[in-house]
């Protein structure tokens, strides 16, 4: 059984189709297809099975990958920390974020240790909540900078390092647009622009209208703070965004106002897994967000 077999394997498995997985390998469909078949042949059982043109893992196959998986993140790991102990200023860290800390926060963070450590690469990883916090758990990341931070969740620990401030978001030509602060619910009979189901944004805004006494009518949904801010901006709604969305200089601007009442905020967490010690760089970069951040106040 040779490890290029079992990178094969899992890409297929992923993929659930030879030709894409042959293409992200940059090698050719019938090297892979050959080397699943014999792996197959060597396990004496069939890991795939034909659908259309694509394929599924038997019940044999799913018990093989998760195994893989775990085996070949081991081995990742161990090349790791073998480069990193012969150099502990070099190696990568596995970072995930959401999307609306990706515009200013990760690359001024990000810019900022790499003036101490130029030799350390980083590999990013942007999702939801659900999918950091669960890409963490089973080790695909290291650290994640996560909103809002998770105060019960017994794999994942962590710190609050910022706090950060929430505003209305209006057209340039809106009623309400040249005013310095407004309430809420000053905008009850608005359309909203919000973030889509799953994105941690949503119920922050959706739990701001209701504490103002009113639910809002929601005209468009979007997956991006830069969506969410050029429809406003062309006058399809209102929203409420947090600063850190607002870092714009484009043509074509959206009006932030301060929230009166009620006042609107979110907490944004930097995470890891709680019963697992640290790769020696991505310790080091948790130290320096710690001292970065002003030494927040400890969650664990």
């Amino acid at each position: 059984m040779e490890l290029r077999q079992l990178h094969y394997f899992v890409k297929v498995a992923q993929k659930e189709h030879v030709t894409q997985a042959a293409e992200e390998l940059h090698v050719a469909q019938s090297a892979v297809s050959r080397q699943i078949h014999q792996l197959e042949q060597e396990l004496g059982v069939n890991l795939f099975v034909q659908k259309g043109r694509n394929v599924q893992l038997t019940p044999a196959g799913h018990l093989f990958k998760k195994r893989i998986e775990a085996i070949l993140l081991d081995l990742e790991r161990a090349v790791t920390e073998v480069h990193e102990f012969l150099d502990p200023e070099r190696g990568e860290i596995r970072l995930g974020f959401p999307h609306s800390l990706g515009i200013s926060l990760v690359p001024q963070v990000v810019a900022a240790f790499r003036k101490k450590y130029p030799n350390v690469k980083f590999r990013f990883r942007q999702g939801m909540y659900p999918l950091l916090i669960r890409e963490l758990v089973q080790g695909d990341i290291d650290l994640a900078f996560i909103s809002p931070f998770p105060n019960d969740h017994d794999d994942v620990s962590g710190q609050v390092i910022l706090t950060e401030q929430l505003y209305a978001i209006l057209p340039p030509n809106h009623r309400l647009a040249n005013e310095t602060e407004i309430e809420l619910q000053q905008l009850a009979e608005e359309t909203f622009v919000v973030f889509s189901e799953g994105y941690s944004l949503r119920p922050i805004v959706m739990n701001a209208c209701k504490e103002a006494g009113f639910v809002p009518k929601i005209g468009f949904e979007g997956e991006e703070t830069d969506t969410i801010r050029g429809l406003v901006a062309a006058g399809m709604g209102v929203s409420i965004l947090p600063e850190m969305a607002l870092h714009y200089t484009g043509p074509l601007q959206a009006v932030k106002v301060t929230l009166s009442y009620p006042q609107v905020s979110r907490t944004i967490g930097l995470i890891h897994r709680t019963h697992e010690k640290l790769p020696h760089v991505s310790n080091l970069f948790h130290t320096f967000l710690l001292q970065y951040f002003d030494e927040p106040v400890n969650t664990d």
